[in-house]
């Protein structure tokens, strides 16, 4: 009995209701510190396919699709995640001194970070000052960042901006610088391989001492067809002689000679034609030479390949490949956002209020049963 008897329904009302209030009140009057957001919104754009040779880009030819093409939800998640990262947060500390900054209100406990917190912790206290908001229908990013001061949020959120664009384009250097090394790797494999096949060329010439057995086998080929065709103007004519003329006539011994010869000569081109040169004979060194000068060629259009891989990889990682497009650049807040005091306190009233009437409900029930 003695419980009820300290502590009464007046005594409860006191302590969850009128109390917090009271203290909610003095706090959100007199000890709550303003805090200022600066907001913006961020496209990610691919330049690397890009449409301009000139300048810059601007910001309607982005927009309308000319300047570059909307890259992968992916490049907006690595953006938000490095703007709440701890690299992030230390290029920041080192430039404005967000720990001097964020631990200004002393009194102020809630919204402030010790100036001495662990690196843990100020990444936690950081991030609940930066919010970002992403749309994955249009890939806009949304950046809010709180600071004391307002001066102080726009610069923020400006040099994150400016970090996180520098950020996205080091990765996608990065990359390009990768693929240039494999281009580069694959340039001199290809430049190897043209030298040897066209020294396998040139040891072949020189060891058959043929310039272009190809060349000598089709000049070969025409004599002979040539020959065969004389061939057989020479069997006609001799023919229609022997017809009505004496076979011992001057002019079928001619032409019976001239027939001669020309057989003669025509087994002498199709020897030359079947000889072995060095053991082989001209038809397969031909089909040998020919593969030699189709390896020579494919050598040399992988390398002309590799070597505008090799140019265009080159460009791209000296070229900016992606930008953040700044729709709405980092505003100068005029009034502080944060905190809510009239929102906050309510809240603070309704939850009193809820917890005193629960804890009372209790109170009854448990003396009604006491009684």
């Amino acid at each position: 009995m003695k419980f009820f008897d300290i502590v009464t329904p007046r005594r409860l009302g006191m302590a969850l209701f009128v109390v917090p209030a009271v203290l909610a009140t003095v706090y959100y009057s007199f000890v709550a510190v303003d805090r200022y957001a600066s907001h913006s919104v961020l496209s990610i754009r691919d330049t690397s396919s890009g449409g301009s040779s000139g300048g810059g880009l601007s910001a309607a030819s982005l927009l309308l699709g000319g300047g570059g093409a909307p890259v992968s939800l992916s490049d907006a998640y690595m953006l938000e995640s490095y703007m709440h990262s701890m690299a992030m947060l230390l290029k920041m500390d080192k430039k404005f001194n967000l720990r001097a900054h964020y631990s200004q209100p002393k009194l102020d406990v809630f919204y402030r970070i010790s100036a001495d917190a662990e690196r843990e912790r100020f990444l936690d206290y950081f991030n609940s000052r930066v919010s970002i908001a992403h749309d994955e229908i249009s890939g806009l990013l949304t950046v809010e960042v709180q600071a004391f001061d307002r001066e102080f949020a726009q610069k923020l959120a400006q040099a994150m901006i400016d970090e996180g664009e520098s950020y996205i384009n080091e990765n996608a250097h990065r990359v390009a610088r990768d693929r240039m090394a494999f281009y580069e790797g694959e340039e001199a494999s290809s430049l190897k391989r043209v030298r040897s096949a066209k020294g396998d060329v040139l040891a072949f010439q020189t060891k058959y001492k043929l310039l272009d057995p190809l060349s000598q086998a089709v000049a070969a080929n025409t004599l002979t067809a040539s020959l065969q065709a004389t061939q057989a103007k020479q069997e006609a004519d001799l023919k229609a002689a022997e017809a009505f003329m004496s076979p011992d006539s001057l002019q079928v011994r001619s032409l019976r000679s001239q027939l001669g010869a020309t057989q003669a000569q025509l087994e002498v081109e199709r020897l030359r034609a079947t000889a072995a040169v060095n053991g082989s004979q001209l038809p397969a060194l031909a089909i040998e030479y020919q593969g030699l000068l189709l390896q020579a060629g494919y050598a040399e259009d992988a390398y002309k390949s590799a070597l505008l891989s090799v140019e265009q990889a080159r460009l791209e990682a000296s070229r900016k490949l992606k930008t953040v497009l700044v729709l709405e650049s980092p505003t100068l807040p005029d009034l502080a956002l944060y905190p809510r005091r009239i929102m906050d306190w309510l809240t603070v009233l309704a939850v009193c209020t809820m917890l005193f009437a629960i804890v009372r409900l209790i109170y009854a029930t448990v003396r009604e049963h006491q009684d």
